[in-house]
């Protein structure tokens, strides 16, 4: 095989990952799992699916070796392949925003509705953690947080916030959190909380993220040592 022959083979084999990834609910299907592995039905739950289209879209990101599965008695369960995966997609929704004016627009419009809540940065977080003056609540699915969650948080799945107002700290501010970003979870919280008199901000971030920030955190500290 000469030069040339070599260059097309390996820039086709390059369009598998952008091939795989031209549909937008594909693209959505990975976001999910990276907040931990899922069964077929539960992806479709979350992503408004039926299950015959989630398992076809899930054999197409197999095919392009991004995500992996396992059985689990009667249950298929799929996972991000490598973290890889996770840094490429942070990668390629921060090109689309800065690219793309449609992507500015859409995201303008939906942090639009966010302007009256409060948000708090990880530093911030920390520092009030650490002295009691805030609860940290994690609104996601149960399953989410067992996978990995921000440490010193409350599991309180969204469904279940109004019923769980009680378990709540007496006048602790209450800081939430979701999926990061483009997730809404975290909104609604601040919506039921504020409604009941519960002072309330929102964290925008992920756990990987949060992750992130530590281990950046510590080798810091270890320099400084």
């Amino acid at each position: 095989m000469n030069e040339r022959e070599l260059k097309d083979e390996l820039y086709k084999e390059f369009t598998r990952i952008g091939k795989c990834l031209s549909s937008p609910k594909r693209l959505e299907i990975l976001d999910v799992l990276t907040q931990g592995p899922k069964s077929v039905e539960a992806i479709s739950k979350i992503t408004s699916m039926s299950i015959a289209n989630v398992s076809q879209h899930l054999q197409t990101l197999h095919h392009a070796k991004l995500v992996d599965y396992k059985k689990r008695g009667n249950f298929v369960i799929y996972e991000i392949a490598d973290p890889a995966v996770l840094h490429f997609l942070d990668s390629l929704y921060g090109l689309s925003e800065k690219q793309l004016i449609e992507v500015q627009h859409i995201k303008n419009e939906f942090l639009g509705q966010l302007s009256d809540i409060e948000e708090v940065s990880f530093e911030e977080l920390l520092s009030r953690m650490e002295a009691g003056e805030v609860t940290l609540i994690d609104v996601r699915p149960k399953d989410e947080y067992e996978a990995a969650h921000i440490p010193g948080a409350i599991s309180i799945p969204i469904e279940e916030l109004a019923e769980q107002l009680h378990a709540l700290p007496a006048k602790a501010k209450v800081v939430a959190y979701c999926r990061g970003p483009h997730c809404l979870m975290s909104v609604k919280a601040i919506e039921i909380l504020k409604s009941k008199g519960i002072d309330a901000a929102r964290l925008s971030k992920r756990v990987q993220d949060w992750e992130a920030f530590a281990n950046k955190r510590n080798s810091e500290e270890q320099a400084i040592s």
